[in-house]
């Protein structure tokens, strides 16, 4: 994307003096815009508007230290100027990274939420709410994450964050959560390998493990756990995927949910270099902790299934994308009402 405008560093600050270690970094702005047309089907047949339009922006800044490491900011702004989070990463040269974030910042098991490969969005993603329950450990709060060097292919990440579930301070304050949870861990371990074999060269193979502390019993919860695996491949113009991941919420009461079990992957054919065609498809189950009880007392598992055929096509800065995506038991609800479907055009623009 082109830069929109490039500003000294020094111009963003009412003093000179308070950033002189910093002189030499610079301020970036790079945005977009989506507008899409939206047709509802089956159950959710009744669209409305089908109009949609969606626009970011991203700051970004980077400088250098006297011995040579580096750092660099990005700020995210979504919809409506909505803010996103804030992410400043120190570059240590050979002793890895330092990532301190604050809000979606996409640290930890996060960033493996779902990397099937996709012509554009995942499934549950590209049109229809569904709901799913996707492992997200402390990427939602504010974190730090350190990351290795890259070692034979082999990078691990560990993040932690004081307070999972608080608010987004300012500098100079705090925040805590209203629920009993505490600090949360994670750990990521992910592995693309330099054998010199050109079949594995596309290989990346990822695992990662979450634990959220509950400090109060009282209110019957266990600590949380979220656990992901999984690999992509990529030949030729084809690239595959599969991967599983687990939620354990801790929770004791029998109406309450007990786990998320979630299997998915993804297939994407790459024409040229401006066109490329993806399937996908997303299963998430949910238990409860009185398990297979049918009684008015207890919910039952149900399983949700998300599949989606997508096509995306590139020009320069503007992209051309069409998806149509279903969905049985959306929410984790056997009721008819929720099975859907919808087909999604959507224009994207960059700048």
């Amino acid at each position: 994307m082109n830069k929109l405008t490039k500003v000294g560093l020094s111009a963003l600050c009412s003093s000179l003096a308070a950033v002189s270690a910093a002189n030499a970094g610079e301020m970036t702005v790079t945005g977009g815009v989506d507008m899409s047309w939206m047709s509802l089907g089956g159950n959710s047949a009744v669209t409305g508007n089908p109009i949609g339009m969606g626009s970011n922006l991203t700051f970004k800044g980077d400088g250098e230290l006297d011995n040579g490491w580096t750092f660099a900011i990005t700020v995210a702004m979504l919809n409506q100027d909505a803010y996103s989070n804030t992410n400043v990463t120190v570059t240590m040269g050979g002793l890895g990274e330092l990532d301190f974030n604050q809000g979606n910042s996409g640290n930890g098991i996060d960033a493996f939420d779902d990397k099937m490969p996709t012509a554009w969005e995942e499934p549950w993603g590209a049109g229809l709410g569904t709901g799913v329950q996707l492992v997200r450990g402390v990427g939602t709060s504010n974190n730090v994450q350190y990351k290795t060097p890259s070692i034979g292919g082999i990078t691990l990440t560990a993040a932690v964050a004081p307070d999972v579930g608080s608010g987004n301070p300012a500098d100079n304050a705090s925040a805590s959560s209203a629920d009993s949870t505490g600090a949360g861990y994670d750990v990521t371990f992910n592995v693309n390998p330099t054998f010199g074999t050109e079949i594995l060269s596309g290989l990346n193979v990822f695992v990662g493990a979450h634990m959220t502390e509950h400090y109060d019993q009282t209110v019957n919860l266990n600590d949380r756990y979220e656990a992901v695996g999984g690999m992509t491949l990529d030949l030729g113009p084809i690239s595959l995927g599969y991967a599983a991941s687990g939620i354990s919420t801790g929770t004791q009461v029998g109406t309450d949910v007990d786990y998320y079990k979630n299997n998915m992957y993804g297939v994407a054919f790459n024409v040229n270099d401006d066109l490329s065609v993806s399937y996908g498809k997303h299963e998430s189950r949910v238990g409860y902790v009185a398990g297979m009880n049918r009684s008015t007392t207890h919910k039952k598992n149900v399983t949700m299934e998300v599949e989606s055929w997508q096509i995306a096509y590139t020009i320069g800065g503007a992209s051309l994308r069409y998806a149509t995506t279903e969905v049985d038991n959306g929410a984790y609800q056997t009721d008819t009402g929720y099975d859907k479907d919808a087909r999604v055009l959507s224009v994207s623009l960059a700048f």
